[in-house]
């Protein structure tokens, strides 16, 4: 997933240097997932049935990936290890939720 994300980081940058005469940065990447969250949290309504529309299973699929890529993004840009993080991270929480040991 983080090679075809970079691939179209890529492509996405070459576009902007055309049209602004230089890419985004990572800043204004969080800015535009903040956008997909935004939207993503109006799919998750439609999905308690608040925000109905046809599409609605295939528009959640899209923004939960299309905020998959942003993550993928912005990791690739600040050099996290991703896969490693989350292998971490799922670990520990893991590690909280388990019951102490009793002495």
């Amino acid at each position: 997933m983080q090679a075809s994300a970079r691939a179209v980081r890529a492509q996405h940058a070459a576009m902007e240097l055309e049209r602004y005469g230089r890419s985004w940065t990572p800043e204004e990447i969080m800015l535009g997932f903040l956008g997909d969250v935004g939207d993503l949290a109006k799919l998750v309504q439609g999905k308690a049935g608040v925000r109905p529309r046809d599409d609605l299973d295939a528009a959640l699929a899209h923004e939960l990936a299309d905020c998959l890529w942003s993550v993928l993004t912005l990791a690739d840009a600040y050099g996290v290890d991703l896969e490693a993080a989350f292998d971490a991270t799922v670990r520990d929480l893991g590690d909280h939720l388990r019951p102490a040991p009793e002495d």
